[in-house]
């Protein structure tokens, strides 16, 4: 049994769903997502405190059963997104590798504080504070209304606003009237919204 094998991670939950946000909005995916994190976001859907500690090879086992909950059941997905909490405390490369050797696409979502694997086939930085990646396919940033949005010096393929979620209707329709005409005046953003809220699904 290798060192890989061996290791431990701290998973809060694995589940099969749609991408609910950003550029790969409406795909179906599996989702893991690891315990822990170095901020702590008022705003953050994740519970830090709950997990589970399982090698790789039972993440995987637990990535088929979901997409495959029954003997008669087949739902593929090649997608795999990867999030937390902060992913990068955790996940190396051999992980990514894993995956990959079991056919699959990885997609991480970072606060950008930690260098990621360099073997992802997809990086969305959602920064918070001062970051040290510099590059990513996707920069996610939150819109709160608070002056004028930075890029934290990130280069992306692609660049989105997302409306926080206060939890309170008519600030939350406040929060995304102004994110449009943001985007507006500044077209390089393009609005991400959290359709998986929207819609009512996980």
């Amino acid at each position: 049994m290798d060192k890989e094998t061996m290791k431990k991670y701290r998973v809060n939950e694995i589940f099969y769903s749609l991408q609910g946000e950003g550029y790969n909005t409406g795909r179906a995916a599996v989702f893991v997502r690891f315990a822990g994190c170095n901020l702590k976001c008022p705003f953050c859907d994740t519970a830090f405190t709950r997990y589970e500690e399982l090698t790789a090879e039972e993440i995987l086992a637990q990535i088929a059963n979901v997409q495959h909950p029954t003997p008669n059941s087949k739902h593929p997905s090649p997608l795999i997104v990867i999030t937390g909490g902060e992913p990068t405390l955790q996940v190396d490369e051999p992980f990514i590798d894993l995956l990959h050797e079991a056919g699959f696409e990885v997609a991480m979502e970072s606060n950008g504080t930690h260098m990621p694997p360099r073997n992802l086939d997809w990086l969305t930085i959602s920064p918070k504070q001062d970051v040290v990646v510099k590059e990513c396919n996707e920069l996610k940033c939150i819109f709160d209304m608070q002056g004028e949005v930075s890029d934290f010096g990130i280069k992306a393929d692609y660049y989105y606003l997302q409306p926080c979620d206060t939890g309170e209707t008519a600030r939350n329709h406040l929060i995304i009237g102004q994110c449009i005409d943001y985007i507006k005046r500044n077209p390089r953003w393009r609005l991400s919204l959290q359709t998986h809220k929207l819609v009512g699904f996980k």
